[in-house]
């Protein structure tokens, strides 16, 4: 009797035509070093307008182990990788890029400790081969993530990991939309390990990973795992009010015994203006939890898959 378990890989897929002639192979080769496993894998098409789709179709014709996910247009990562966890069929299951900036051959390490009982394994960021600007968002990013949102999360952040079949089940049952869905899998708690490592530069192709996805990823982050901006928006209009009361006070008891003079138009412009800024900041916040909860409602799917080759 046959009694390998099973490796499922993710990889969500979008504008890497040039980098799937070296990640499926090296993908491959991972059963060279991971014995006594059956691997299944996953490619997510998110709308890829180049010929990401017709490479897949390539390697899958000469693979039957390659499954195919085409999405209907570009939903994003978080989406992508969502659609790929309701087909994965493995005992445990890997998520990863297509752009070989996390090294494969990690997965190794991540398969024993799974197996010592671990439900997921996270690598995470020591450093990375990347620009000041990309070390500084990512940096600022996972530090008030930590801070304000997931307490322990990752300094160096995670989107490299290996997730038992539980997780997966759980993560499948939860079907949120505008999410995070690597800080859902830390969220969900189980045991956890970390294995640390430098994210490589990237040799092939160019990122997609624009600065309005990554303003979203960080504006989704925080508002699914935060009760912070709504309490900052308390915080700062009490004390904005308190300040305003004793100001209003302070002026009042001045102007009647004579020691100041009654202020001018510029003092008050400022003042409202001011406020106003106060005001439409805290609109705002308010503004970005109703559209999800609004976006919830619709009951909308967070992706629509196209056609499935498997």
């Amino acid at each position: 009797m046959d009694c390998k378990k099973k490796f499922s890989i993710i990889v969500p897929i979008y504008f890497n035509e040039l980098n799937i002639p070296h990640t499926v192979p090296r993908l491959k080769k991972l059963e060279q070093v991971i014995e006594g496993f059956e691997f299944e894998f996953i490619f997510v098409d998110d709308g890829s307008q180049d010929r990401s789709l017709e490479l897949l179709m390539e390697e899958r014709s000469n693979d039957q182990r390659i499954k195919i996910i085409k999405l209907s247009k570009n939903f994003g990562s978080m989406s992508a990788i969502q659609a790929g966890l309701t087909i994965a069929s493995g005992d445990c299951v890997g998520i990863i890029a297509a752009d070989l900036q996390d090294p494969p051959e990690l997965f190794a390490e991540m398969i024993e400790k799974w197996k010592m009982g671990n439900k997921v394994i996270m690598a995470t960021r020591t450093d990375r081969e990347e620009s000041t600007s990309q070390k500084l968002f990512s940096n600022t990013y996972y530090y008030f993530m930590d801070k304000l949102a997931l307490k322990g999360y990752p300094r160096g952040g995670f989107d490299f990991v290996l997730i038992d079949k539980q997780v997966v089940r759980e993560l499948n049952a939860i079907q949120e939309k505008n999410t995070n869905i690597m800080s859902l899998i830390f969220w969900l708690g189980h045991n956890q390990k970390t294995i640390p490592y430098v994210r490589l530069e990237r040799k092939h192709g160019k990122s997609r990973w624009t600065l309005s996805k990554k303003i979203k990823l960080f504006v989704d982050s925080f508002v699914s795992f935060s009760y912070v901006p709504i309490r900052f928006m308390s915080v700062t209009g009490l004390i904005t009010a308190i300040i305003s009361f004793f100001y209003g006070l302070f002026v009042i008891f001045n102007f009647l015994f004579g020691t100041i003079e009654m202020q001018g138009w510029t003092s008050i412009i400022a003042l409202i203006t001011f406020l106003l800024g106060i005001i439409m900041v805290m609109i705002g916040i308010i503004g970005e939890y109703l559209w999800r909860i609004l976006d919830e409602s619709r009951k909308r799917p967070s992706y629509v898959i196209d056609e499935v080759y498997k």
